[in-house]
């Protein structure tokens, strides 16, 4: 009997040498790729049943040039990368990964949180230029430091990483407003308010978003929006980067309106020389890692490689719909 072709376009962001695909192996004919440029895409997937893809796009035009395909993985929870629409009319299954990584992102806000209010590793940089042992005193002092008990944080969005950011947030005695099209009762009773984006930017001395980019929600935090924050205000984006107007963003920081940005996604990544915000003062920036954890990518591919063994089991999870 044949076996199934299996083809894994882009692995590098899960794997990035540490992980790899064993139980794959066992399953079909497998052939991984590091990195697809998109031009190559046809000629990699070839003659192959089921393709794993992360960024690589898998248009109505791939599908048609490579019309073996049955089944398409996305390595991620988010699966624009798919045109789920041309996959549905040929009858091509499509799955994701939800839901994967909502610790590891909800770890990563507090880290470039508490980076803002503590200032560990500048801290630490001191130390090592030697500014401790020429110190007067049994300390000293070099930017300033601020609590984060008492703050109020807003929190636009509230899927499984808002939430997990508010049980944070709460432990740690921050007062939480959340701005969301479904607002959950029982969170009220933990202290958590439910109110409109107005309020949340207006009350807000944190503001983290967790919310999906929609044509809605592309560039919310712009000129006007910043506009209405408190002044001061930290700014943290683990979501999406167009989110965010980066032009108005960088203004406010030269402004000193907002005190921190601080964000793990930007516009286009990797980023632009360009980009205003790589040259904005009081930022903190790090590369759409938020997610990559060992431990979260481990997971990430336990799942991925039980959506492709449901579906040759005629048992399809987690399936994504047109």
């Amino acid at each position: 009997m044949e076996k199934i072709r299996i083809v894994v376009l882009d692995s590098y962001a899960l794997c990035a040498g540490e992980l790899c695909f064993a139980r794959l192996e066992k399953m079909g004919d497998l052939r991984v790729y590091e990195r697809t440029p998109q031009e190559l895409a046809v000629e990699r997937i070839g003659d192959a049943q089921i393709v794993l893809t992360n960024k690589v796009l898998i248009t109505r035009e791939v599908m048609e040039a490579c019309k073996e395909i049955r089944y398409i993985g996305v390595t991620a929870t988010g699966y624009n990368v798919v045109d789920v629409r041309a996959a549905a009319q040929r009858g091509i299954v499509v799955t994701n990964v939800p839901a994967y990584s909502t610790q590891a992102v909800a770890q990563h806000v507090l880290a470039l949180l508490l980076h803002s209010l503590s200032h560990v590793a500048n801290y630490d940089a001191c130390v090592k230029q030697g500014k401790w042992i020429s110190s007067r005193d049994f300390c000293f002092y070099d930017a300033p430091m601020e609590e984060l008990s008492g703050k109020t944080m807003g929190i636009v969005g509230f899927g499984s990483i808002g939430q997990s950011v508010a049980r944070i947030a709460l432990a740690m005695d921050v007062h939480v407003l959340v701005h969301t099209p479904h607002p959950k009762p029982e969170w009220e009773e933990r202290g958590v308010r439910f109110v409109s984006l107005d309020e949340l930017l207006a009350e807000s001395d944190i503001l983290t978003l967790h919310c999906p980019l929609t044509e809605q929600t592309r560039g919310m935090l712009g000129k006007a929006a910043i506009a209405q924050m408190k002044k001061g205000v930290r700014v943290i984006n683990t979501a999406r980067g167009p989110l965010v107007d980066e032009e108005a963003m960088a203004h406010a920081l030269q402004e000193g309106r907002v005190a921190c940005y601080m964000a793990d996604v930007l516009s286009t990544e990797p980023p632009a020389a360009d980009n205003p915000l790589l040259q904005a003062p009081h930022t903190v920036i790090t590369p759409h890692v938020a997610w990559a954890p060992r431990q979260t990518r481990e997971r990430l591919l336990a799942i991925a490689e039980e959506n492709v063994h449901a579906f040759l089991e005629g048992k399809p999870v987690h399936v994504v719909r047109a």
